[in-house]
C-alpha cells in the first residue's frame, strides 16, 4: 500500500471523506430508469392526469412504463411532430391532456453522433453498458469548442464506444456531466445512455452533499500552509477584465464555491502536496482557491504567475522538472459515486502520472 492509500485510509477512518454507503446519512437517489426504446409507444390519459401539460404527462407515463424521457427530449419530439393525441399531431408541450385521450410518441432511432469519432488512445478504468470512467491525460481537451473542434475526449469516446452509445437526447453521443481542464489529468466519468446521464447529472448537481459523490484531487502548491487542513469558501465567477480567467467574486456576480484541503506532504517549506476535496465544481475552482489563500499551484501560469521567482529558489533538479512540466500540477486522483442504474457503489483511484510523480520525487529528494 503506497503512502497516499495509507493516508487516505486514515482520513476515511476520521470521517474526512464519505466513502462507505453506511456513512451517508441521507438515502442515495433511486437508480435512474432506462431510456424509452426506439419505436411507437401509446399511453392513455386517466382521470387523475386530466389537465396536465403534455410534456409532464409523457414524462410520468414513461416512468410508469419503467423508462425515462427527459423534458428536453420530450420537447424535441413534440417539435419534430413525433407526438400525437388521438391521432392528431400536437405542436406545443404546454397542451393540456384530457381523460381518455391516447397519446402516442414515436421515438426515432438515435441520430449519428457529431462530431466524428477519432482513434485516440484512452486509459479506460471502468466501463459497462451505461457509463465509462476514463483516466484523462494532461493535454487532452474534454469537449469540442472553438479552437478545439477535433482531437478531444468526446471524439475519442465516440470512436471507442461506437454502437454502445444508446442516444443521449436522441443523438449517439457521450454525456459529459463534469469536465477537467485540458492541462489537468485524472479521473472522469461519462454517461453512455440517458439513464446514466440523468442520474450522474443529478449527483454532480448536488456536489455530493446528500449523495454518494466523492471527488478528490492532488495539488502541488507553492509554500506550506500553516495548518494541516482547511476549507476555502469563496464565490468564483468570470474575471471582469480577463475573460479567459476566473476570479473570487462577491455578491451576485460569483457562484458558491467550496474546497476542502488537507496537507499530505511538505517539501522543505518551498512547496507542499495537498489533497483537495470539492464540495462544488466551478471552473478552475481549485486553482483559483489555492491562489486566493496564497498557495497557487506549481506550473500554473494563469493563477500563479507572481510566483515565478520562487522557482529560481528551488534546487537544480526540481527546477528542471518544473520547467519541463508545462502545466498546472493538478491531478484528479479519486472519484467515487453510486452507479445511477445498478446502485453499485464505485470508487476509483488514480496514481500520480509520470510527470507529477517525477515532480514529487525531485521535490522530496531536495527536501531531505
Amino acid at each position: 500500500m503506497n503512502q497516499y492509500a495509507k493516508q487516505r485510509q486514515a482520513r476515511l477512518a476520521s470521517g474526512w471523506v464519505e466513502e462507505e454507503e453506511d456513512e451517508i446519512e441521507l438515502a442515495p437517489p433511486a437508480p435512474a430508469l432506462p431510456g424509452l426504446p426506439q419505436g411507437q409507444h401509446a399511453f392513455t390519459v386517466d382521470a387523475a392526469e386530466a389537465g396536465q401539460r403534455l410534456d409532464l404527462f409523457l414524462g410520468h407515463a414513461a416512468t410508469r412504463a419503467g423508462a425515462h424521457l427527459s423534458r428536453g427530449r420530450i420537447k424535441t419530439l413534440i417539435g419534430d411532430g413525433a407526438v400525437t393525441i388521438d391521432a392528431a399531431p400536437v405542436g406545443e408541450a404546454k397542451t393540456k391532456v384530457r381523460a381518455g385521450q391516447v397519446v402516442v410518441v414515436e421515438v426515432p432511432e438515435a441520430a449519428a453522433a457529431e462530431p466524428q469519432g477519432e482513434d485516440i488512445p484512452l486509459s479506460v478504468v471502468y466501463e459497462d453498458d451505461h457509463l465509462i470512467v476514463i483516466d484523462k491525460p494532461a493535454g487532452l481537451v474534454v469537449h469540442p469548442a472553438a479552437g478545439h473542434e477535433s482531437g478531444t475526449l468526446v471524439n475519442a469516446l465516440i470512436a471507442h464506444c461506437g454502437a454502445s452509445l444508446s442516444g443521449i437526447g436522441g443523438v449517439k453521443r457521450p454525456g459529459i456531466v463534469h469536465r477537467i481542464d485540458k492541462d489537468t489529468s485524472g479521473l472522469l466519468v461519462v454517461a453512455k445512455d440517458d439513464a446514466a446521464h440523468q442520474g450522474l447529472a443529478a449527483l454532480f448537481a448536488d456536489h455530493g452533499r446528500t449523495g454518494s459523490l466523492v471527488r478528490e484531487y492532488r495539488a502541488f502548491v507553492w509554500g506550506e500552509p500553516e495548518r494541516t487542513s482547511g476549507t476555502v469558501d469563496a464565490p468564483v465567477g468570470r474575471h471582469t477584465h480577463q475573460r479567459e480567467k476566473m476570479a473570487i467574486m462577491h455578491g451576485s456576480k460569483g457562484r458558491e464555491a467550496v474546497t476542502h484541503w488537507e496537507k499530505l506532504e511538505s517539501f522543505g517549506g518551498q512547496a507542499s502536496l495537498l489533497a483537495c476535496r470539492l464540495e462544488t465544481g466551478r471552473t478552475h475552482q481549485i486553482r483559483v482557491h489555492m491562489a486566493h489563500i496564497g498557495h497557487p499551484l506549481l506550473g500554473d501560469a494563469t493563477y500563479g504567475s507572481g510566483f515565478k521567482t520562487k522557482a529560481s529558489r528551488l534546487p537544480e533538479t526540481a527546477r528542471a522538472v518544473l520547467s519541463n512540466l508545462h502545466r498546472q500540477a493538478l491531478h484528479a486522483a479519486v472519484l467515487g459515486f453510486e452507479h445511477p442504474v445498478t446502485g453499485e457503489v464505485l470508487l476509483f483511484e488514480s496514481d500520480l502520472p509520470a510527470d507529477l510523480a517525477a515532480l514529487e520525487a525531485a521535490l522530496a529528494g531536495e527536501a531531505t
